[in-house]
């Protein structure tokens, strides 16, 4: 599985050549792997600098509702946004966890005041800039 972590698009010989099998047995492993739902899928991965959002902010929220029909309509909004890559709901607090890529703090500023928090829902949240990123996985 690292190698394809690694490289989605190696071939089959490749990736079979790699791991030490043939090219059938590897093939079968690979297809009981997408089977089982080990393997979920296959994607790009994009550069934000190229797409023209090259500032990545990540956003801790609180909500003061919860209500499901809030809750839903909030969770609806926000994932709709473009800027939003990632977008998750918490134990605890805080209650989500946001990623947003923007093309700069004049970006975000407009994103976090005009969009963010004029939701309803929305208690307070806590914006967080990367220093530096050691490691990510796509």
């Amino acid at each position: 599985m690292f190698h394809l972590r690694q490289d989605g698009r190696l071939s089959n010989v490749e990736l079979a050549r790699r791991v030490g099998l043939t090219p059938p047995p590897c093939l079968r492993r690979v297809k009981r792997l997408e089977e089982a739902g080990v393997i979920t899928g296959y994607r790009a991965v994009l550069d934000p600098a190229a797409l023209g959002r090259p500032l990545e902010v990540f956003i801790d929220v609180e909500i003061y509702a919860n209500d499901r029909r809030t809750v839903e309509e909030f969770e609806t909004t926000v994932a709709s946004y473009e800027e939003v890559t990632e977008f998750r709901r918490m134990y605890g607090r805080p209650d989500y966890f946001l990623r947003v890529a923007v093309a700069d703090h004049a970006a975000y500023e407009a994103f976090a005041m005009g969009r963010l928090s004029g939701l309803p829902a929305v208690l307070r949240f806590t914006s967080h800039l990367t220093m530096k990123t050691i490691k990510t996985n796509g």
